[in-house]
């Protein structure tokens, strides 16, 4: 099941062309990995990263884009675990507008203890709400 949200294109992403500066639509998909946290599974970054002491950091990240996204569009971004292992997780996310796709990324995240800085297992609240929303394998 994919978990969904929306930003607008604002005058702070876009390039002289008034089309998204390519590497604002990273700062898009990272608040809509906030936001996928707080909202679907339950652990905002802000609780995580003070009160848990975890990170979640990007480790991989492969785009491609599609289609231009224009100052003042609504982007719809969907995303889709589609692997959880012991302490990373996978997606896929998807920008839209106007029923057509303008971005797609494939993003690996690790779990992190912030103190030490190495990778460690996700915690089971987190890892249980991410199974559930897996696609499964054809």
């Amino acid at each position: 099941m994919a978990f969904q949200t929306s930003t607008q294109v604002r005058f702070a992403h876009v390039d002289g062309a008034g089309i998204v500066f390519y590497p604002r639509y990273f700062e898009m998909l990272n608040g809509a990995v906030e936001d996928w946290f707080a909202l679907a599974l339950g652990s905002d970054f802000r609780s995580m990263h003070l009160n848990r002491g975890i990170g979640v950091p990007s480790v991989q990240v492969e785009a491609e884009f599609l289609a231009p996204s224009m100052l003042g569009d609504v982007l719809t971004i969907e995303i889709t675990p589609t692997r959880v292992g012991r302490s990373s997780c996978s997606y896929e996310a998807v920008f839209a507008a106007d029923g057509t796709d303008r971005m797609k990324a494939n993003a690996t995240l690790v779990c992190m203890d912030m103190a030490s800085q190495k990778a460690i297992p996700w915690p089971d609240d987190i890892r249980l709400r991410m199974v559930d929303d897996l696609v499964p394998a054809d």
